[in-house]
Order: structure tokens, then sequence, then C-alpha cells
């Protein structure tokens, strides 16, 4: 006889709805992700972001057109002359081989998609990644309703769409989804003890390695979560499975990329792995010990243990301090030690310091890049302790470590983003939870179904509960098989089983009536529960309204096309890729261009002409020697400029359409980090009782520096008066002429100016005067080599 069909439960049923809507939302979520990011492509046009992103830009395109091999292998010459740099050995590859790969995956499909576009969308694309890798690592923490919540709150967050925008091809773009998808892979594998996951997780935390060099947030991290564990008592095998492969397998992985190489077990940002990595094998080794020994025998070995680890934890941190006792930073990197020690920077490494995402935030950035989510956050934190688990310990020591960071650098609240979305998710979940329930329990015709998913639920919980005994019955199985001479310790085992299974229904019975318990208070009344609910709804309605203007108005306008609204309509500036263009068109291609390093990337991809500093300010005396040239007076300038071949200089100045981020703004970083080389050059010496002026109380040093000249002149052209709308006052020195450099090119709204450098006066009296006998001449050539030498040494 045929078995009877047995129809499904109205339980499973939901369940099958509740997965199928799950994805379907997941579906929305990722749409949402995308399509929030497009409208700097709809507003201005498909354009790369920022001055980073034009590297990333110009080496992905040298990727795609040479190849692989090739692009490890690459000089390139364009870029800090006459150094150069090589590029394969001094760049994350992460972000530029991903980009290349969709690249290559849609030509293969017959997309014929330029690789210009690839890079503008590949950040939308990996923030739907993020929001669902979000999502993943909610559910492992508190379950698929925050996850939900998690993942949808991240798709609209400023603060990470500040660096995700269409055409923000930064490191940022892919660097979030893997710094979030290697937690959720660390939580995974510790919430299953697979190996499976864990070798992910050495695979994903390789992935974040080649994309960005925050990864030594996540190999500090996960040691401070393990070591939590550890000393609250909670070591478990699944703990030591989900760490141990990720040190060894991740850092073998991590030095394979060039960048990193030995520093991943070489520099004081790796050392507390290794630390923890020692600690949690021997405290594998006691609690393998206490299995197999009698509890006297167990004391003494734990003495001898514990004696021998404390000799080897000593002997490890010896042998460290030894190799970063050389260092003058005891092999922390500048950027590091600027993250714990805040004043770090300003003090020692003032070309860190000038940089404006590495100044503290204010308090008004955290209500504009996170909102409502400042305010849930320690809800969620809340949340996390009922009950404490290994992962929500996890998360909440992510959100206290990235809160931290967040508040020493404007840049690390991209960060902290993440953090506030899970927090914030799992707050919104619950109170939503608790409030459709108390509608759902007091609503009529609605408390039996109540009841029944209470019965439902405890029927789940039991099986999890049996699967959860087989688990203890095979691993006790394990453990008894090499136990069998000894009969005692089978009787001593067995008595603590008795009393441990007692202790568990007693546990059990307690846990039960504290359930009901609590679900008694968490039942409000009808109307508080449709006025709270109705609140939250408003105040989620308040933080779209906010994320799609963020989206549309702060963090979407490119920074090289800027625009400006007036009663007359809106006005374009387009200054940049004019004088880009300029130089592209009207210079031979072996010219040298001198700029501030912020202009550097922009100009060897825009223009294609070599430049002497860049944005990777990886030589402070380069660039100081740049700055010293702009601080110092005009012929002092011409000489160091000619002495490193410069044919033309650039600056940037918004005195009058009002930019405030030009060369005018950043020249006292220029004058400290070129002091801090070259002690000739004294930030007092530009200043006037201490304070920046640059109107007619200015001191003679600024009023004769190039930077000043190179801004100013003309200016008064303009308006008759010099009135400069940034610093809002008229400048000192309005009516000057430049003896060794001429204005060869200057834009529509004078933003961007370029000069070129005159040519050196003994060389035309060489060609004037032919009569000079041979010595003279000599002497002559022999004063042009000494005027060839660096004047400032």
């Amino acid at each position: 006889m045929a078995a009877p069909e047995t129809s499904p439960t109205p339980s499973s049923l939901r369940n099958a709805f509740g997965h199928v809507f799950s994805i379907f939302i997941l579906i929305l979520i990722g749409v949402l992700a995308f399509s929030i990011r497009l409208f700097s492509v709809i507003k201005y046009e498909s354009v790369i972001h920022e001055f980073d992103p034009y590297f990333n830009y110009r080496v992905t395109q040298f990727l795609t057109k040479n190849g692989i091999y090739d692009f490890w292998n690459w000089f390139d010459d364009r870029t800090w002359y006459p150094l150069g740099r090589v590029i394969g050995g001094t760049v994350y590859p992460g972000l530029t081989l991903t980009a290349g790969t969709l690249w290559w995956l849609l030509n293969s499909l017959n997309i014929p998609l330029s690789v210009e576009t690839v890079c503008v969308f590949t950040a939308p694309i990996f923030s739907a990644f993020a929001s669902w890798a979000t999502y993943l690592l909610t559910k492992e923490v508190k379950g698929a309703g925050a996850g939900l919540t998690a993942a949808a709150l991240l798709a609209m967050v400023p603060s990470y769409i500040s660096r995700s925008v269409a055409g923000s091809y930064d490191n940022e773009a892919v660097a979030i989804f893997a710094l979030i998808f290697t937690f959720y892979l660390y939580i995974k594998t510790l919430n299953t003890g697979s190996l499976f996951y864990a070798t992910l997780n050495s695979i994903a935390y390789f992935y974040m390695v080649c994309s960005w060099g925050g990864y030594t947030f996540i190999i500090n991290l996960i040691p401070m979560h393990v070591l939590l564990c550890i000393v609250t008592g909670r070591y478990s095998s699944r703990l030591y499975i989900a760490y141990a492969p990720l040190v060894v397998l991740g850092t073998l992985l991590a030095a394979l990329v060039p960048v990193v190489g030995f520093n991943a077990v070489m520099t004081s940002e790796h050392f507390a792995s290794f630390l923890v990595f020692i600690i949690i094998h021997v405290v594998a080794l006691v609690y393998y010990i206490k299995g197999i020994l009698s509890p006297r025998m167990f004391k003494v070995a734990v003495m001898l243990v514990l004696s021998v680890g404390l000799v080897i934890c000593c002997t490890v941190v010896a042998v460290l301090i030894a190799l970063v006792a050389s260092s003058p930073t005891k092999g922390w990197s500048g950027r590091s030690l600027s993250l714990l020690d805040p004043t770090y920077a300003s003090k020692y490494i003032p070309i860190i310091a000038s940089v404006s995402e590495h100044q503290p935030p204010t308090w008004p950035s955290y209500f504009m890049d996170l909102n409502i989510l400042a305010f849930l956050v320690p809800a969620g934190i809340v949340a996390c302790f009922l009950p404490l688990s290994d992962a929500s310990s996890f998360v909440i020591l992510y959100i206290v470590t990235s809160v931290y960071f967040s508040g020493v650098m404007v840049r690390l609240m991209l960060v902290l983003a993440p953090a506030a979305c899970i927090m914030s998710g799992i707050a919104l979940s619950g109170a939503f939870d608790v409030l459709t329930r108390s509608l759902k329990f007091q609503l009529p015709g609605t408390s039996e179904i109540f009841a029944s998913d209470a019965v439902d639920t405890g029927s789940e919980s039991v099986i999890l509960n049996k699967d959860g005994a087989k688990e203890d019955k095979s691993e006790n199985s394990v453990k008894e098989r090499p136990s069998k001479k000894n009969k005692k310790k089978e009787k001593e085992k067995e008595k603590e089983k008795e009393k441990e299974k007692e202790k568990e229904k007693e546990n059990a019975g307690t846990s039960s009536s504290r359930s009901h318990a609590e679900r008694r208070p968490l039942v409000l009344p009808v109307e508080a529960s449709v006025i709270a609910i109705f609140l939250l709804v408003l105040l989620v309605a308040f933080y779209v309204v906010h994320c799609v203007w963020a989206a549309a108005e702060a963090y979407s306008a490119p920074s090289i096309v800027l625009t400006s609204q007036s009663p007359d309509g809106l006005h374009v500036f387009d200054d940049f890729r004019e004088a880009y263009a300029w130089l592209s068109h009207n210079t031979d291609v072996d010219d040298k261009v001198a700029s501030w390093w912020d202009y550097g990337y922009q100009t060897t991809a825009m223009a294609n002409r070599t430049v002497i500093v860049d944005n990777n300010t990886w030589n402070n005396t380069h660039i100081a020697t740049v700055g010293t040239a702009m601080s110092s007076p005009e012929k002092a300038a011409w000489e160091i400029f000619n002495s490193l071949d410069v044919k033309y200089v650039l600056v940037v100045f918004g005195g009058l359409v009002g930019y405030p981020s030009d060369d005018i703004n950043k020249f006292l970083w220029m004058v400290r980090i070129g002091g801090g080389v070259f002690p000739h050059i004294k930030e007092p010496d530009y200043l006037r009782d201490g304070q920046y002026r640059i109107d007619s109380q200015a001191t003679p040093t600024m009023l004769n520096c190039l930077m000043y000249k190179l801004s100013y002149y003309r200016f008064v052209e303009t308006d008759g008066k010099g009135f400069d709308r940034v610093r809002r006052t008229e400048i000192g020195k309005k009516y000057f002429k430049l003896t060794h450099f001429e204005e060869v090119f200057t834009t529509h709204h004078w933003m961007v100016r370029i000069y070129k450098l005159k040519s050196p006066r003994n060389r035309i009296r060489g060609k004037t005067k032919k009569s000079k006998s041979k010595s003279s001449s000599t002497i002559s050539s022999k004063s042009s080599r000494t005027r060839k030498k660096n004047p400032w040494n």
C-alpha cells in the first residue's frame, strides 16, 4: 500500500514563503543600493571622481591593455621624476584586478563597455554586494529580520555612499564588501565549527589584503575577540577552528601581495594575531589535558603547561621587541601610530596631517553621515547582551573599536558605517518584533495563532537541542576511546555526566519559567504599540529622505567638475579638465609639470605629462622640495624647479569664484612639510602675530613667495580691487611683475593657472656674444653647472 501523503503544516508554508520573500527583499535592497548611487551620472556625466581614482583608472587601463605580467613589472617613469615608481610593488591590486576581470567578462559576453564605464560602476555594484554581506553577517548574530533591516540601512547610509557613488573608483569601493564578508565568514565558522568556512574566511581575508591597507583592522579585531572569549571562559573547538586557519593561511596569502610581502610577519600591526595564536594553543592544550587526566594530575600538568607557555611567550615577546627596537617607530607605520596617538602625525609627519580625510571628525559629521543610526546604536548594543553570544560579543567589539577609530580619523567613518547599520538593524528589528507581537497577541482571533507559533518555535528549539545532544555524544565518544583501561576514570566521568544532565534539566526548567516570565512584560497596550510603530516608521522615513538628499546633493558632485546654484540657474565650473586638456594639446610629451601633490594623479592620467610628485606621498623629501620651492622667493624657486627639469608649474586658485580648496589655503602645509626637511623654511616667517594673512598686514616673506605671486598675478585686473572671495579680504600686494616665470594659460574662472619657466639668461647672452674666449666660455659653463646644483643644500 502506498504511504499516505502528508499535507504541509502551516508553519512550514510560512517558512517557505518567508524564505522566498526574504530573497525578493534582498534583490530590492541590491537594486536600491545600486540605483541610489547613480545621481552623479544622472546629474553630471559618467566621469571618474576625486584624485586617487584617476590613478586607479590609469592602472586599470594599463592592465587591460598589456596584461597581468606587464602590470606586475610596470615601472612608471611619468611619476615622481626623476625617481619613477614601481607600480606592481607599491599598489594594492584588488580593485584593479576586480575591475579588469569585470571588463574581461563583459567583453567575453560581447558587451562592449569601455574600461572607464566599468570603473565608474564598480563601486555601485559592490555596494549591493556589501548590503547582502551585511544581511548574512547580521543574520548569524540575531536572525533574518535583523539582517534584512541592517542590509536596507547600509544600502542608503550616507557615510558609505560618500565613498561608493558612481565614479568613486577608490580602494574602499570593494574593500568594505571584503571587510563585511570576512567578518561574516568568521562568525559563520564560529557558529558551525566548519573547516570549509574557515578556509573561505582565509580567502576573503586575502581579498581584503589585496584591496586596502585597512586589512590591519581585521587582523587585530579578530584576535581581540578571540582573547575576549578566552578570558570570559567561552573557549571552544569552534573558536580554535575559526581563528587558527585564519592566522596561518591568511598570513601566508597576505605575504603573496607584493605591497605587503614580509610586512605580514615583520610589522607590529600583525604581532597581536601571533601572540593570541600562541595563547589559544596553550588554552587548547590545557583543555585537552583536562579531558584525559584526573583532577589531581591535571593541576600538576596545568602548572607545567603554564610555566612552559609563559617561557615561550616571554621568548617570543623578547624576539619581537628585539626586531622592532631598531626602528624609531617600533615597527609601526606612520598611519597606524596616528590612529593610536592622534597627535603623532601633527608632531612628526605633517604630510599625513595635511590630508583632510585624516583629520578628526566634528560632531555634526556623525549626524550627517549616520543620521538616526547614531541614536539607535546604543539600543542595538543592549539588544546584543540579551542574550550574549560569541557572535553578538564580536559585533559589540566591532562597534566599540570602530567608534574610537572614526573619532581619530574622519576617513574611518566608513568602517563605522557597517557596524552602526548592524546595531541599528538589530535595534529596529527587535522593536518591531515586540510591537507587532503585542498587536498580534491582543487583537481578537489572533491569540490562537500566537499560541500555535509559540508551540512551533518550542518544537524547533527541542529539535535543535536534540541535535546538540547528538553532537555532544559524538564528541564524548571520541574522548572516551583512549580511556578504556582506567575504570575509575570512566565511573567518575559517568557521575559528572549525570550531574551535568541534572543541571541542564534544572536550567531548562528555570529558562522556560524565565521565558514565560519575560514574555508577559513585553506585551504592550494596543494604543501604545500603534503609536510606537507609527513613530518608528516616521523615523525610518526621515532617514530615507536624508539619505536620498545626501546621495543626490552632498556626495554626487565630482571634485573635477564643480557646480553652484544662483538666481540665474546652475553654473558649471569645468576648469580642471580645461587646464589638463591645454597641457595635453599645447606641451611636449616629455615636459615635466610641477604642482602640489594633490593634483599629480589627475595630471598624469588626464594630461599624460610627467609630474614631480603625486598622491602616493611615498617620498617625503621630494614633496618637501616642491613645498620649499612654493615657499621660496621667485628666483630661488626658479632654481629649484630648473634643477628638477621642470618646464611648467600648475597652481589652483579659488579667490575669484570662492573655491576654498585652493593652494593658498593649503600653503601653510607646504611650509610645514618643506620646513621639516629644509630648516631655513620657518612657519613663523609667514604669519603675522600668529595669524595667516594675505592682505596688507601679511609678512614680506609671504608677499614675496612664489605661491603668492603665481596665485595673485594680474588678479587686480578682475575687479580693480583684488578682493579674494575665499579669504574675504583685499590682497596685500596687487601690482607686481614676474621675472623668472611667464603666464601661459589661465582657465575661464581662474581656478587653474599654468606658468612656464623662462629660459636661463646666461644661455641667451652666450648666443649674442660670440667674441668671448674659450676660457670665458668654460667659466660660464662652470657657473651654469653650479647653478644647476640644488641651491637649498
